[in-house]
C-alpha cells in the first residue's frame, strides 16, 4: 500500500469507522423485528466497529495512566444501556460519539496539515554546477559555496544568493506573500520557494538543516505539540470531573430503590442518562480545535505560532515593545543630505567622499557609495587607506590626506559656526552625521538615517486602535530614537540600551502592564524577546538565536501582521469562551431535566453529542 492511500485510511479512518456502525445501526434495527439475535449480532458490530479508537484511548487512560477519561464514561454509559435491553439507544450513543470525535480528529489533522504541508515542499535534490558540469546531488550533499542551477518551475534547494540571473520567485511557502517576488544577482532566496520564468544559479549560504526553511519545520513541530494554558487545565478538570461522575452515576444506581422505591431497572436507567449528559465531551473539545484552527490560518498568512499558548498569551496583550534597527526600520542606512563647502559642488564631493569609502566595509561607507552609484558618479581608489575603530577613516587622495568621520573625529580647528548649525540640525532631525576635511577644511557633511520599513506607521497605527501601548527600545542615540518615533507615533522611547538594559524595561513594563510583546530581529534582542510574554522575531531578517527564542515570527517581516495576530488571538479566545458557555449550559440544563421532568436516553445522547458536534464546528469557523 503505497504512502497517499495510507495517510488517506489514517486520516478519514475514524470518519469512516463512525459511518459504518451508523449504516450497522440502521441494518440492526430493521431486523429487530424479524430476528433478535441478528439485531443483536448487527448491535454490537455497530458498537465494536464505532467504538473501538475511543474504546482504546479509554482502556490506555485506564491501565496505562491509571486515570477515567470522558471516552471510558461514554462506553460504560452505551455497555449500560445495551445491558438493560437499550440497543438502540447505546448503539446511537457510540455512533454519534465517534462522529464527533471523528470530526474532531479532522480538525486537528486539517490544521496540522495547513502547518506542516510545507515539509511536502522541501526539495529531496539539488543541480550542482561545477567547472560547467551539472550534476544531481542530494540536498544534504550541498556545501556552503556551491553553486546551484535552479530551472523554471523548480523549487529552490537550500538558502543562498542569486549569483547570476533573475526571475521572479514566489515565496508564499516561507512568506505568505501571494505575489511572487523578483530576483536578480545579489538577492537572497530561501530554500522550498518556487522559481518562476527564469534559470538562477545560486550560491549556497546555509546547509540543508540550518535554512530557514528547516527553520519553519521545526516551529511547525513545537506548535503542534504544545498546548495552552486553559487546554492543559481542561485536561486536569476531566479526570477529576470523570472521578467525581462515575460516583454520583454508583449512587444513583444504589440510592434511590431504597429511599424513593424505584425499580433498579429505573434508577439504572436514569442513571446511565445522568451518565451521558453530564459527561463533559463539549467542554473538553471547546478549545484545542478553536486555537488549532487559528494557529493554522494565521500559518497561511505568514504568522507562525509555536503553540497555542502563545495565541491565548496574545490576546490579552496590553504593550508591545519594538526594536528599532531592523524592525521598525530597514537596518539601511541612506544618504538624506550632503553640504559642501570650500567651493566644492555636492555632486563633487560625494565622489570623493565615496571614493575614500569604497574600500570601508563599514555601513554607512556602503551607504554612501551606494548613494554615488545611483547618481551615476564613477568613482576612484585612494593610494592609501586607514580606518580608526568608532571614530573614522583617513586616506591618500590625489596628494591630499582626507578624512572622513564623526563630528568628534575632525579637527577643532576647523569648526565654524556654519559648520556647528548644520551638524546641530541633522543631529536633531535624527541624521547620524558624517564629516570630510582635507588639510585646508572641511569639504563636506553628509546626514545619513536608517529608512523606516513601508508598514511600520500603518502597524503603529493599528496596535494604538486595539488599545495596546506602543514602545520603542533601541541601543541607538537619543536623538535618533526620538526623531524616528516620532516619525511612527510613538510616545514611549528608551534609547541607549545595551541588551541588559532591555531585559530590565520589558520587567518594568511587565509590572505596569502584566503582559508584553516584544518584537525584534538580532542577537542582542534574545533576552528581552524570552523575557516578554510573547516574543515576536522577524522571520527573514531575524537571527537564528531570535527565531529560537520567539514565540511568533512574522515570516515576511511584515510588523503590519502583528495587529492582525492579536485580532486572531482575541476572535479565537472569544470564540473558546463562546464553546465554554454554550457547552456548561447544555450540560447543566440536561441533567435538570433528567431529574426533574425525566429525558429519555436517545434525547440525553443527541443533545450532549450534538452541544460538542457545535462546538467543534464553532472552532472551524477560524479556518476560514
Amino acid at each position: 500500500m503505497d504512502k497517499e492511500r495510507r495517510n488517506g485510511l489514517s486520516r478519514y479512518g475514524e470518519g469512516v469507522a463512525a459511518l459504518a456502525s451508523g449504516v450497522l445501526i440502521a441494518i440492526a434495527w430493521s431486523l429487530g423485528n424479524v430476528s433478535s439475535l441478528w439485531s443483536v449480532i448487527f448491535y454490537l458490530l455497530a458498537f465494536a466497529v464505532g467504538g473501538f479508537v475511543k474504546a482504546k484511548e479509554g482502556l490506555y487512560t485506564l491501565f496505562v495512566e491509571r486515570d477515567l477519561d470522558v471516552n471510558l464514561l461514554m462506553l460504560v454509559a452505551a455497555m449500560g444501556a445495551a445491558s438493560i435491553g437499550y440497543w438502540t439507544e447505546g448503539a446511537l450513543l457510540i455512533f454519534i460519539f465517534s462522529l464527533s470525535g471523528a470530526l474532531e480528529t479532522y480538525t486537528m489533522d486539517r490544521s496540522s496539515r495547513d502547518i506542516s504541508s510545507l515539509m511536502d515542499l522541501k526539495p529531496e535534490t539539488a543541480v550542482r554546477y561545477k567547472d560547467g558540469v551539472e550534476t544531481n546531488i542530494a540536498i544534504e550533499a550541498l556545501r556552503i559555496g556551491d553553486v546551484v542551477v535552479v530551472k523554471p518551475g523548480e523549487r529552490i534547494p537550500s538558502d543562498g544568493v542569486v549569483i547570476e540571473g533573475s526571475s521572479a520567485v514566489n515565496q508564499a511557502s516561507i512568506t505568505g506573500e501571494s505575489v511572487p517576488v523578483d530576483k536578480v544577482v545579489g538577492e537572497d532566496v530561501f530554500a522550498g520557494t518556487l522559481n518562476g520564468q527564469g534559470a538562477l544559479f545560486i550560491e549556497i549560504s546555509q546547509r540543508s538543516e540550518s535554512t530557514l526553511f528547516a527553520k519553519i519545520i521545526r516551529l511547525v513541530q513545537e506548535a503542534q505539540s504544545e498546548k495552552p494554558a486553559s487546554q492543559l487545565f481542561m485536561e486536569r478538570f476531566e479526570r477529576i470531573y470523570a472521578r467525581i461522575i462515575i460516583s454520583i452515576c454508583l449512587l444513583l444506581i444504589v440510592v434511590p430503590p431504597f429511599l424513593f422505591q424505584w425499580s433498579w431497572h429505573d434508577a439504572f436507567y436514569k442513571a446511565m442518562v445522568f451518565l451521558v449528559v453530564a459527561s463533559p465531551c463539549a467542554l473538553v473539545s471547546s478549545i484545542m480545535p478553536a486555537m488549532l484552527s487559528a494557529i493554522s490560518s494565521s500559518a497561511r498568512k505568514g504568522l507562525l505560532f509555536k503553540g497555542g499558548a502563545h495565541l491565548e498569551n496574545l490576546a490579552s496583550i496590553k504593550a508591545i515593545a519594538f526594536d528599532k534597527t531592523g524592525t521598525l526600520t530597514s537596518g539601511k542606512p541612506v544618504v538624506m543630505d550632503t553640504y559642501s563647502f570650500q567651493g566644492y559642488d555636492e555632486t563633487e564631493m560625494l565622489h570623493i567622499a565615496a571614493s575614500i569609502e569604497s574600500l570601508s566595509e563599514h555601513p554607512l561607507a556602503k551607504a554612501i557609495v551606494l548613494e554615488a552609484q545611483r547618481q551615476g558618479i564613477a568613482l576612484d581608489r585612494p593610494a592609501y587607506f586607514r580606518a580608526f575603530t568608532g571614530w573614522g577613516i583617513e586616506a591618500q587622495w590625489k596628494g591630499d590626506l582626507w578624512k572622513i568621520g564623526k563630528p568628534a573625529f575632525l579637527d577643532e580647528r576647523f569648526l565654524t559656526e556654519e559648520l556647528l548649525e548644520v551638524i546641530y540640525r541633522l543631529e536633531h532631525e535624527g541624521k547620524t552625521v558624517t564629516v570630510m576635511y582635507n588639510s585646508q577644511g572641511v569639504v563636506g557633511v553628509i546626514g545619513l538615517r536608517d529608512t523606516i520599513r513601508s508598514e511600520a506607521k500603518h502597524a503603529v497605527a493599528m496596535l494604538k486602535e486595539l488599545g495596546v501601548q506602543v514602545v520603542m527600545l533601541t541601543g541607538d542615540q537619543a536623538q535618533t530614537a526620538h526623531a524616528i518615533a516620532k516619525e511612527l507615533g510613538i510616545e514611549w522611547v528608551y534609547a541607549d540600551l545595551l541588551p541588559e538594559d532591555k531585559v530590565s524595561r520589558i520587567k518594568e513594563l511587565k509590572q505596569i502592564y502584566g503582559t508584553i510583546a516584544m518584537v525584534g530581529d538580532g542577537v542582542n534582542d534574545a533576552p528581552a524577546l524570552a523575557t516578554a510574554t510573547v516574543g515576536i522575531a522577524m522571520g527573514v531578517a531575524g537571527s537564528d538565536v531570535a527565531l529560537e527564542t520567539a514565540d511568533l515570527v512574522l515570516m515576511n517581516d511584515d510588523t503590519g501582521k502583528i495587529a492582525e495576530a492579536i485580532v486572531l488571538a482575541k476572535r479565537s479566545l472569544s470564540i473558546v469562551k463562546q464553546n465554554m458557555i454554550f457547552a456548561l449550559s447544555v450540560i447543566l440544563l440536561l441533567i435538570s431535566a433528567n431529574f426533574i421532568q425525566g429525558i429519555t436516553l436517545p434525547l440525553g445522547v443527541v443533545g450532549h453529542e450534538g452541544s460538542t458536534i457545535l462546538v467543534i464546528l464553532n472552532g472551524l469557523r477560524l479556518l476560514r
